[in-house]
């Protein structure tokens, strides 16, 4: 097939998965498996080898992913039942003071959804903004836009969540990497969004504590972790990972340490090695049973199997385009536009996000895409960081009514959704503007 037509068969695979998720309402998971078959037969594949492809598509995705998103999910599932969650954002506003409260909302909201979903940090950490607000009189967005922007921005960015998991591994993008441009991206989208942004639109939008959902937060039951408890078991397995990448990025290929560093460093490892601090420290030290540990990591992965069937489809697709020579095709597409692949990753995430609304089926679609074009190109582990993060940062920009986050805040800000409008779909998309301004700028310097 011509250039021409494979660009034209990429454009139809994402026409088609857009009409059957909004048009037909068919799952995203069986929406991304169908475009996958209809590519595959549109690109030429032949008919006996297209059902390989879709399974080599789905194993290779999985295989890597399930095992990270699978132990991430145990540890943030752990720091929420122990109450480490209530023991950061305590401890964080007790150093910082009411007067810098934003400041250590952020910086809790940051910390928590690193290992724990968005939807449930949020509902944890807003009772402690709504007895702020309610002590001091202040607009609760003064509160609550730092703790949201914190949360949104490391459930995007930072792994082990979800998100950049699966965009890193259909990339190819190491985890560490991923994890230190995340970080030196994430913090000051976090503050532009959520601090600055959050204190100007307070002073123009006073929202009072909803009293329906107003309650003093409980005593725990059981003794809490103390802060460097709660903040160990998040930079344990991060670390790792990190210490692993400078290994490879900095030790030479015959330095006796440098293989296990990088078996320790090795997301498996790490997290393992994590996982089992976090059942000890959280766990069994705090006086819970081995059966409640047991059941409390089971838990954790009840909500991660609809995340891994769409992240995997995501990765048949890719594999499909692989096929098919589309990626060879939008590379020199590419080329020839002079477009850097940082900007085509957020507008193709981005253009998804505002599609269909899920900023995890964004980030895989958009994934899905752009792998076949840098597998076709020679980049290095940094530059694929940090696609991940343009991606990640296109699929964060611009919720609205079709996004789940949307209504997630509507309620409980108790806001109009014309208010939501004004104060969530601007803050997500100052967040995602920040995040692709900052990948542009450390892309001069990889």
């Amino acid at each position: 097939m011509s250039t021409v037509a494979l660009t034209g068969l990429a454009l139809l695979a994402i026409a088609v998965l857009l009409l059957l998720v909004l048009w037909m309402r068919v799952h995203a998971f069986v929406a991304l498996m169908l475009t996958s078959l209809l590519t595959a037969l549109l690109g030429g594949i032949p008919a006996d080898r297209i059902a390989d492809v879709l399974r080599e598509g789905m194993g290779s995705t999985l295989g890597y992913i399930a095992v990270v998103i699978g132990l991430g999910a145990m540890i943030g599932e752990m720091l929420q039942q122990s109450g480490g969650t209530a023991r950061i954002a305590q401890s964080l506003l007790k150093r910082f003071g009411e007067h810098r409260a934003p400041w250590a909302l952020a910086l809790t909201g940051f910390l928590v959804a690193i290992p724990v979903f968005f939807d449930v940090a949020l509902i944890l950490l807003l009772p402690l903004v709504y007895s702020l607000a309610h002590r001091t009189g202040r607009s609760l967005l003064y509160y609550a836009l730092p703790l949201a922007a914190g949360i949104a921005v490391a459930h995007s960015f930072i792994p082990p969540t979800p998100g950049p998991v699966a965009v890193a591994g259909l990339l190819g993008a190491d985890l560490g990497w991923v994890i230190l441009f995340g970080v030196i991206t994430g913090l000051p989208a976090t503050i532009v969004g959520g601090i600055w942004f959050g204190r100007w639109m307070a002073g123009r939008l006073h929202v009072p504590v909803p009293l329906h959902l107003f309650a003093e937060p409980a005593a725990p039951e059981q003794p809490m972790p103390s802060f460097g408890q709660a903040v160990g078991v998040i930079l344990l397995p991060l670390g790792l990972i990190l210490v692993g990448t400078a290994a490879s990025a900095f030790l030479p290929q015959e330095h006796v340490l440098r293989p296990w560093l990088r078996l320790l460093g090795h997301p498996f490892t790490a997290l393992v090695l994590g996982t089992l601090w976090t059942f000890y420290v959280l766990g069994l030290r705090l006086g819970y049973p081995m059966r409640t540990v047991q059941q409390c990591a089971t838990k954790a992965l009840e909500p991660t199997g609809l995340i891994l069937l769409v992240t995997g489809a995501g990765g048949v697709l890719s594999r499909v385009l692989v096929e098919t020579g589309v990626g060879q095709a939008m590379a020199e597409a590419l080329a020839a536009t002079r477009l850097p692949v940082i900007v085509l990753a957020f507008g193709i995430a981005l253009a998804v996000r505002i599609a269909q609304g899920s900023a995890t089926v964004s980030m895989v679609t958009a994934a899905g895409l752009i792998a076949p074009l840098l597998q076709a190109g020679t980049y290095a582990q940094p530059m694929l960081a940090l696609v991940t993060l343009a991606i990640a940062a296109g699929a964060t920009a611009c919720s609205h009514v079709n996004d789940s986050g949307f209504w997630l805040i509507s309620r409980y800000l108790d806001l109009s959704e014309a208010d939501t409008l004004r104060v969530w779909t601007v803050l997500e998309t100052i967040l995602g503007l920040s995040g692709l301004a900052a990948a542009l700028l450390l892309s001069l310097w990889v």
